[in-house]
């Protein structure tokens, strides 16, 4: 299964903007043109791989980097010519190669390793479905005027979502746009307040509003069926009850239908895209795109899906939305000198490998102005799997941890919340944590409408309680080794960033 995870804070991440503003900002654009027909252009004897092309913006660059495309064996998907990024498929084994030396070309790359046929989500472990009759247990602890389940939904009042709900559940005129491997739009929980306008499948690289193709493969693919719950599972009597009950929610599949759930580059620049002009106001990513953990811009595959995901996610942004993803769940420090990635490419043979992540990205996690998640647990301590890092993590929320047990009928420490086929169930992961912050969030446009994506990232940080780096060694599972270290002090640290998102406290001040 593909690997969800997360980005950063504008204001910390001082040293990956310049990283990538020398890596990106300055790139060749007037390389001497190759000519427009080759000898590997012709031979297609290579794998059928996807691509992305990255332009100058002009016109007449693009054009001709088209009509280029075209002679070097390529066979163009979509263009998004208001970011220059051009999603080409390609039998031809030079294709990279030939291309990277076209006039106008900034970066190129395959954005798999594997041919096309017919990546992953932070989740930690399988899901853990709630039976009819354990349900029926769990109404019966829950209180008057809770939905069903909620006595089962220890992440609400531990951000006091419960309590925000009553004074404000958030704006009708607030969507989040939900990138994931689709949405069950007919579950009684979700069906109140989807945005079928809002809502696409980008699996190809491009768009297709056709009724229902947002909607899951099958009901394997519950990821985002759970994110969407998390965030505005309405409050109607029916199960568990959202963050945000009162503001809408959106599908933009990006999740490969077959059993991989690949999330590839191509896939997540159309939906950032499609979010944007779509007037999607928040986007949630509990992902990270396939197939490398880790992007090395001494690459020029990797450097070149940077640069494309990282064009459209500022094109979201400077259309007014604010882009949430998670950090992920290796337990690794994001601000370390070296990390380990054995698990990269994903879609192929996977080599161990020794990285710097500040030179090697998690996309879009370690992109510049995107709000980067942590989890913790029902103790508020941060989650065993995790991922960290001091100047890197923005907030955190409620991911679960099986570690931390809840006083609850189910004595479950994960997240309950909607699954396909209008079931329940549990999940931890920093992919639960990331919808729980995009729904405070979705609260806070609600309460300031024109708030723009770095100020609503300011308020988040605002309203957050930071708990402070532990004071007791860091061992998360208990069994008496030490796991982390946090950096940093009360107010901002490698743990929480500036704390854990307050739901009551974003519609209250």
């Amino acid at each position: 299964m593909a690997h969800l995870r997360s980005r950063r804070r504008l204001a910390l991440a001082v040293p990956v903007v310049l990283s990538l503003t020398a890596s990106l900002g300055f790139l060749p654009s007037g390389a001497s043109a190759l000519p427009l027909t080759s000898t590997a252009a012709q031979a297609a004897d290579g794998p059928n791989l996807a691509y992305v092309v990255n332009t100058r913006l002009d016109q007449r660059t693009i054009a001709s980097v088209q009509k280029a495309i075209t002679a070097h064996g390529g066979s163009i998907v979509v263009t998004y010519d208001r970011i220059g990024v051009i999603v080409v498929h390609s039998s031809n084994p030079d294709f990279g190669k030939e291309i990277r030396a076209v006039r106008g070309v900034q970066s190129a790359g395959a954005t798999r390793t594997a041919p096309l046929s017919a990546a992953g989500t932070t989740d930690e472990g399988a899901v853990q479905v709630l039976s009819k009759a354990e349900a029926a247990k769990v109404a019966q602890s829950s209180a008057s005027g809770e939905e069903p389940l909620e006595a089962d939904q220890w992440d609400l009042r531990a951000i006091g979502a419960d309590k925000a709900a009553g004074i404000n559940p958030g704006s009708r005129n607030v969507t989040v746009g939900i990138i994931d491997t689709g949405v069950d739009d007919t579950h009684p929980d979700i069906a109140p307040n989807f945005s079928a306008s809002q809502s696409a499948n980008c699996v190809s690289g491009k768009a297709d509003t056709t009724y229902g193709a947002w909607r899951p493969a099958d009901a394997n693919h519950y990821h985002g069926t759970h994110v969407a719950g998390e965030i505005a599972a309405a409050r109607n009597g029916i199960g568990v009850a959202g963050v945000a009950p009162g503001v809408k929610v959106s599908s933009i599949t990006v999740a490969q239908p077959d059993s991989t759930q690949l999330f590839y580059p191509e896939s997540v620049v159309c939906a950032f895209v499609f979010a944007a002009d779509h007037g999607v106001e928040i986007t949630n990513n509990s992902y990270y795109v396939d197939p490398w953990l880790y992007n090395c811009m001494d690459d020029p595959d990797q450097r070149a899906i940077v640069d494309a995901v990282n064009r459209a996610q500022l094109y979201a942004q400077h259309k007014g939305t604010l882009n949430v993803a998670s950090a992920g769940n290796s337990n690794d420090d994001l601000d370390s000198d070296a990390l380990v990635d054995d698990s990269s490419p994903d879609d192929s043979t996977a080599a161990s490998r020794t990285v710097d992540p500040h030179k090697c990205f998690d996309v879009p996690t370690q992109l510049p102005g995107v709000v980067t998640v942590s989890a913790v647990g029902v103790k508020g301590a941060k989650s065993y799997y995790s991922s960290y890092g001091n100047g890197v993590v923005d907030v955190a929320g409620p991911g679960g941890d099986k570690y931390q047990i809840p006083d609850t009928p189910s004595k479950n420490g994960r997240i309950l919340s909607t699954l396909p086929n209008n079931q329940y169930g549990f999940l931890q992961g920093t992919s639960m944590a990331s919808p729980h912050v995009a729904a405070v969030a979705a609260l806070l446009k609600s309460a300031h409408p024109h708030a723009t994506p770095a100020q609503l990232q300011a308020l988040l940080k605002a309203e957050a309680d930071n708990p402070g780096c532990p004071t007791d060694p860091y061992d998360g599972d208990g069994d008496g080794v030490v796991d982390a270290t946090c950096v940093g002090g009360k107010r901002v640290n490698g743990f929480y960033g500036f704390g854990v998102v307050n739901a009551l406290t974003a519609v209250t001040k």
